[in-house]
């Protein structure tokens, strides 16, 4: 009844007898054409199904932004006709109803104003391509059960489609396709929420998105990045790092979405989180959401196009391990890591913005230059080489790996890649090497440890860049997963909405972790973090003292070798997160480079340790904890999660529920993960080792991507001595193939 009482009570306003001539006019069917333009007007237009409250919120919305107000239904299409919209619904019928309304739409325009569309408007396509022109769409995405219940209670008779044996629910369902294609900006409604509150949500989503697309350093001092000023989300893509050394973030952080927003998310999938989520993160300035949604269904969908992505229509399950702990699954992307989650949407992100460069003045093409101990190397290679042939040509990737410092089972996954614009080469060496090597390319060209233009842009069109986890784009969607488990604890039943929910991640580069945090920040209740290491301990180190001391320290080679970290490039962007001081950051992060060593003020300490457990491992406490699960409930775990489930264990108690990040599929692993159940190794065939786990009978069966993985033949059989000019020659000879066919 409210809102019924609202639609009576706020008549039209004065407002709207102020449009002009050239506020509001209509136009001759020739005249029609020539007003669809490429360029947006200043127009905020509200989109949606019937009864979603366009009317009453677009006149609340112009009172509170002081803008005329325009009812297509009311103000537009009765005096285009010169009659009622029933009646000419009853008088043409459905299907030259839409005709007639769409030609009639092509004949309106109008300027800084607050539009209100009919439900049918986004049913014309040409129509629609028009409104699209005069300004933002705003979509109000509000609950089928409140607008089903609006409709009985405001007795509409002027629905197209509406009769007495046609249920509404089901015209409703067909006509949101029209509706997903067609906004700007989605805002989600909430269940039973008022008119007033949608119009102020409205307001505060415009305004986000107005200042949203500004990227700062962290390592900032004052109003400008070093080198220029603010950077857009396409610009921190192709360029990684910042020219000051430090890592992009957004400047007025990632918006906190109500808590009916994320009651709406609860019962949609995973793809459909993805883009909801996303869509708060990235302006549509950047990435239109109809382009967004095309590549989160190719990143996570479940169909031809994108076969063998995800083996599981979740995308990622959960698996209840023992009373309140969930394994939140990460690894059932095409390489079996949780990196897949993120690389298989970055790369389509980078190519995109590399096109549109490309369609300027300069022709912009990358060579994505990789140093890998393993996973990361296969889940980059795999994600640049799906995509589309058309966009392949603007990036490439070069991968270096230590031809005897990776299992067997990761060689096989990288060497067998068959796509053109990847080349994979081994090194005679360790990964430091590898990595070193890498670092130094991009510091002797460009100043810069992580991109370049330098000699090869002007030589061959192609800049150098990096695709590791300092790049925004690759951090952004892991927000998602984090999120998305927890929506999943909802829908199940195991938790209600709101109710708290820890987090313990195995954690080397603080990248995942982060992830988790800007979750929490969004709005999702996460009550502690527990950041777990294996011997490599100098996160727990840092979170107990507030010292990151890398002095006297070595790394050790561990069964869990992605967390093999000691320099956690990650941790500078949740230290600006909590503290917006670039000086500060600047000062710490240099301090660490040429002192090896730097310490948070203790008020920073007490803010991280508000949130934060750390714990570590020894490698027998993994094995054993591998060996223990195993045995009590058939579940086999990779050495990472063994990492996590041993420290949870040690840090928290079991009041709290828990979800455990289990960053890869054991069979990745299978030497170790064999060694801990006391299985004697048969060779170092990854066949014979896969067909060892098998013989166990784990509750969770092989990875089938990985199984094909290891039986291909191998492609890439490049060897070369620890040489940084051989290495150099190799990429250049790379380049020269690949882009200039």
């Amino acid at each position: 009844m409210v809102w019924r009482r609202l639609y009576s009570r706020l008549r039209c306003s004065q407002k709207l007898l102020r449009l002009s001539s050239l506020q509001l006019r209509t136009y001759s069917s020739d005249g029609a054409a020539g007003s669809i333009t490429s360029r947006k007007g200043n127009n905020i237009i509200l989109m949606g199904s019937p009864g979603a409250g366009k009317t009453t919120v677009g006149r609340i919305l112009a009172g509170m932004l002081d803008k005329p107000v325009v009812d297509i239904d009311n103000d537009h299409l009765e005096s285009y006709w010169g009659m009622p919209v029933a009646e000419q619904l009853s008088r043409l019928g459905p299907d030259h109803f839409l005709q007639a309304e769409g030609e009639a739409v092509l004949n309106f325009t109008a300027e800084d104003c607050v539009i209100s569309l009919s439900g049918s408007n986004p049913m014309h396509q040409r129509a629609m391509e028009h409104i699209s022109t005069l300004g933002t769409v705003v979509f109000l995405d509000v609950p089928s059960s409140d607008i089903l219940h609006r409709l009985e209670v405001m007795k509409v008779n002027r629905i197209v489609g509406q009769g007495p044996d046609t249920d509404m629910a089901d015209i409703l369902r067909y006509r949101q396709q029209f509706y997903e294609g067609r906004y700007d900006i989605r805002v989600l409604c909430g269940n039973n929420e008022s008119a007033e509150d949608i119009a102020r949500k409205v307001q505060e989503v415009l305004t986000w998105q107005e200042n949203s697309n500004k990227y700062i350093s962290t390592r900032q001092s004052g109003k400008e990045v070093k080198g220029g000023g603010s950077r857009t989300f396409s610009e921190v893509v192709l360029e990684g790092l910042a020219p000051d050394g430090g890592l992009y973030v957004p400047k007025q952080g990632l918006r906190r979405l109500q808590d009916s927003e994320w009651e709406r998310l609860v019962q949609c999938s995973y793809q459909e989180r993805a883009l909801r989520i996303l869509e708060q993160c990235i302006p549509h300035t950047e990435v239109h959401p109809s382009v967004l949604n095309t590549m989160v269904q190719t990143a996570y969908a479940q169909d031809s196009v994108s076969v063998n992505r995800f083996g599981s229509d979740n995308v990622v399950p959960l698996v209840q391990l023992d009373n309140n702990q969930h394994v939140m699954e990460l690894f059932h992307g095409p390489t079996a890591s949780f990196k897949d989650l993120a690389l298989q949407l970055m790369p389509q992100f980078y190519a995109e913005f590399s096109r549109r460069r490309s369609d300027g003045c300069d022709r912009h093409r990358s060579l994505i230059l990789v140093a890998t101990s393993g996973d990361t190397g296969s889940a980059v290679l795999d994600g640049f080489s799906r995509l589309p042939e058309p966009l392949q040509q603007y990036v490439a990737v070069m991968v270096l790996y230590p031809e005897d410092g990776i299992s067997p089972i990761q060689k096989a996954q990288m060497t067998t890649n068959e796509a053109d614009n990847v080349h994979v080469v081994g090194v005679q060496s360790d990964f430091d090497f590898c990595q070193s090597t890498v670092k130094s390319i991009f510091k002797q060209l460009s100043g810069s440890s992580e991109s370049s233009s330098g000699p090869y842009h002007s030589q061959y069109g192609v800049h150098l860049s990096a695709a590791n986890s300092i790049n925004w784009g690759r951090l952004l969607p892991q927000v998602v997963y984090h999120a998305s488990a927890y929506l999943d604890l909802v829908r199940q039943g195991t938790i209600s909405m709101g109710q708290e929910v820890d987090l313990c991640i195995p954690t080397g580069n603080f990248g995942n972790i982060l992830g988790a945090v800007y979750a929490k920040r969004m709005g999702i209740p996460f009550k502690r973090f527990v950041c777990a290491s294996n011997q490599n301990n100098i996160l727990t180190d840092f979170l107990t003292t507030g010292c990151y001391d890398l002095r006297h320290r070595r790394l050790h080679r561990t069964m869990s070798p992605s967390i093999d970290i000691l320099v956690s490039s990650n941790l500078e962007r949740f230290l600006h997160l909590l503290t917006s001081d670039g000086d500060l950051i600047a000062d710490m992060f240099h301090q660490l480079e040429n002192q090896k060593l730097f310490k948070v003020p203790n008020q920073i300490l007490s803010q991280l340790q508000e949130d934060f457990s750390a714990g570590w491992c020894h490698e027998e406490d993994c094995a054993r904890t591998i060996q223990t699960i195993f045995q009590s409930n058939g579940y086999l775990l990779d050495p990472h999660t063994s990492v996590a489930k041993t420290v949870a264990d040690r840090l928290l108690g079991r009041d709290c529920p828990m979800l455990l990040a289990s960053t890869a599929h054991y069979c990745k692993f299978a030497p170790d993960v064999l060694t801990a159940l006391g299985t004697s190794l048969p060779t170092n065939s990854p066949v014979a080792l896969f067909q060892a786990l098998q013989a166990l009978n784990p509750r969770l069966f092989l990875h089938s991507q990985l199984s094909k993985d290891i039986g291909r033949p191998r492609k890439h059989k490049t060897v070369l001595e620890a040489d940084r000019r051989q290495v150099i020659k190799e990429m250049e000879g790379f380049m020269k193939r690949y882009f200039e066919k």
